[in-house]
């Protein structure tokens, strides 16, 4: 029954189901689950810091429900996804009530769609990497898959890294440079693997083409079917889904940075560049998110066997939490600006 325990990520399209289909107030449900109730549970449940060893972890890698887990993912974002639309084109909303059913709708596409897109973005397997892709369509961030696998996992905690937020810089400047940055880093990386093919920008190979390609079909799809207004709904909800996901990036990393060695290289990526949380509520919706620091240890490794190092940097407070933080800055450089060891500050400047 432990196993089942990562349910506990479908409740936030639950919540936005709920919103969606009460409407009115409740249309913010997801946004106060989120925001509020869960940063309250992080801090009344326990942190763990256990992690699985010999035979338990052995069946725990091999043990296909927390793939299953991921999966179901894809029916509830993209079904919630045009039943969200199809509600907006078929009724009258206040204000209010489209700005609570948009923040849902991009929560759900970051948190359920973003976030299991990352973890089946690391899979071997050529047909949990499509799923990945897939769950990046509707918050039209495909393009983060080439980005994150090729260039953030090489430059993390580095200037190089868009995806790496810098000591003293805000959530709202890394919005901007982030986005923008990772979106031409991504070009810059698919242009290096044509090359290694042999084959130009306009081959069947360049991916970032297909990308394109494919969220303009998305999007027109979503004209075809609801009209123009409920179009720029779901532009929105993408943004949010997007910006909900450069939120999560600036704090893994924020002010962390790798020593450069005399050769001109940097260090190779260990525990200690990346922000860790072991606050059970936050691991559990995150499908073990928190556990960053294990991930770029090594990315291959299943979100349910990830390991808590003691040599990793701690967050006071869960990921969701710590996102409410982020989003005013004194407070975020108050709590995190101490926590930064001194020689990382200073290769900072």
């Amino acid at each position: 029954m432990k196993d089942l325990k990562y349910m506990a990520a479908f409740t936030i399209p639950i919540c936005a189901f709920i919103g969606i289909y009460l409407k009115g107030y409740w249309s913010f449900i997801t946004p106060v689950y989120v925001f509020m109730l869960i940063p309250l549970l992080e801090l009344l449940l326990p942190v763990s810091v256990a992690n699985y060893q010999g035979k338990e972890r052995e069946a725990k890698e091999k043990n296909k429900l927390f793939d299953w887990l991921l999966y179901l993912n894809i029916p509830l974002v993209f079904g919630l996804l045009y039943y969200s639309l199809y509600e907006l084109s078929a009724g009258t909303y206040e204000s209010f009530e489209l700005v609570g059913i948009i923040l849902s709708l991009g929560i759900v596409l970051g948190a359920n769609g973003i976030n299991v897109a990352h973890e089946l973005g690391h899979r071997a397997k050529p047909f949990e990497r499509f799923l990945g892709k897939l769950l990046l369509l509707p918050s039209l961030y495909m393009h983060f898959y080439i980005e994150h696998n090729y260039g953030h996992h090489l430059h993390a905690a580095t200037k190089e890294d868009p995806a790496t937020a810098k000591y003293n810089q805000s959530l709202y400047s890394f919005w901007l440079t982030s986005v923008t940055r990772q979106y031409i880093n991504a070009w810059a990386i698919q242009k290096k693997l044509l090359k290694s093919k042999n084959s130009g920008v306009f081959s069947i190979y360049n991916d970032m083409l297909w990308y394109t390609l494919i969220q303009i079909l998305h999007l027109g799809f979503i004209y075809y079917l609801f009209g123009s207004s409920v179009l720029i709904y779901a532009l929105l909800a993408s943004l949010v889904g997007f910006l909900l996901l450069e939120t999560v990036n600036y704090i893994e990393h924020y002010g962390l940075i790798r020593t450069k060695l005399p050769s001109g290289r940097y260090e190779r990526v260990r525990e200690i560049h990346s922000w860790n949380s072991n606050h059970v509520m936050g691991r559990i919706v995150l499908y073990e998110l928190t556990r960053h620091s294990d991930h770029h240890y090594k990315s291959s490794k299943k979100y349910q066997i990830l390991d808590y190092h003691d040599t990793s940097p701690q967050m006071p407070y869960g990921y969701p939490t710590s996102m409410v933080l982020s989003f005013v800055p004194p407070l975020w450089f108050k709590v995190m600006n101490p926590r930064i060891p001194d020689e990382m500050k200073k290769a900072a400047i």
